[in-house]
């Protein structure tokens, strides 16, 4: 893994009040003031409220939030230098593949054309296309009889890995849970390692899901995010909501040398919406300095 540094160019960095990274995600009552950082990671962020702030950070391209551990406090004419800073993203192993790009939103991913009934011929093509009203039932007409499968090494995600995970309409207006399947090959594994598997979502609206390692028939699954999410990005055409990332840790005996499939199930079906958009997934094999 390289551990070289690297400027963080057009990172978000803003000032908001103080709590734990990505806090300021649900903050609403107090100010917040954010910039972009420049080709070499500078940033100023001016015409700041007096008070007494946290600086909190995302880099596009790198997963999880930055946040640096100590209060800032504005005064009225006052300068702040912090000097050089440093994010160290999370990551425990080396990559041993991964679908989709980090910077929060599902947007990379594939979404489908609009019902003709309801296209908008404004926002039917480019940045954004996913401003189209139905398309969480599209994935229904794709998949009507069965779910997502994907390929690493042979599926590519802009065309294969749907915008949201859905659940699947199946008539009268109702709807089941899907299981949505990673299908890839391991050279090598090693059965006394720990392997990670990065899972960030972009957003959740009273969501489940739940991940298998080859055995789809388990009764408990291996891991689960629980109920997550309020955050309604599919109905009102949106492409990301309240960022979450989850790094799993997976015992090395759960793989196995050549295919392999990890089984992902959106368990709620109550309505349509009740769905995830991934951001980025990441299998990382163990790391060799501890395994």
């Amino acid at each position: 893994m390289d551990k070289q540094l690297m400027q963080a160019k057009s990172a978000f960095v803003g000032l908001a009040p103080p709590g734990e990274a990505d806090s300021w995600q649900k903050e609403g009552k107090g100010y917040q003031f954010w910039t972009q950082t420049d080709e070499i990671g500078r940033f100023n962020i001016k015409n700041v409220r007096p008070g007494v702030y946290n600086l909190y950070a995302w880099v596009h391209g790198f997963i999880g939030s930055y946040k640096l551990d100590l209060n800032i406090t504005i005064q009225p004419g006052n300068k702040i230098e912090l000097g050089t800073l440093i994010y160290d993203p999370p990551r425990n192993g080396p990559t041993l593949w991964e679908i989709g790009i980090p910077d929060r939103t599902a947007a990379e991913f594939f979404i489908p054309e609009p019902y003709p009934q309801y296209i908008n011929s404004i926002t039917n093509d480019g940045a954004d296309k996913f401003r189209q009203y139905g398309l969480w039932d599209r994935y229904s007409n794709i998949y009507p009889d069965s779910d997502l499968v994907y390929t690493v090494g042979a599926s590519n995600y802009s065309k294969d890995w749907f915008f949201a995970h859905v659940p699947r309409k199946t008539g009268d207006d109702r709807y089941r849970p899907t299981t949505w399947q990673i299908k890839y090959n391991l050279q090598d594994v090693n059965n006394k390692g720990t392997y990670t598997l990065q899972m960030a979502i972009a957003a959740a609206s009273f969501a489940e899901v739940e991940l298998r390692f080859n055995d789809p028939n388990s009764d408990r699954p291996h891991f689960t995010t629980r109920r997550i999410g309020y955050d309604n990005a599919v109905p009102r055409h949106g492409i990301h909501g309240l960022y979450r990332l989850y790094s799993i840790e997976v015992p090395g005996y759960r793989f196995r040398k050549g295919n392999n499939t990890i089984y992902l199930t959106q368990t709620r079906s109550g309505n349509p919406f009740e769905a995830v958009m991934y951001d980025y997934i990441r299998l990382e094999g163990p790391n060799s300095l501890n395994d």
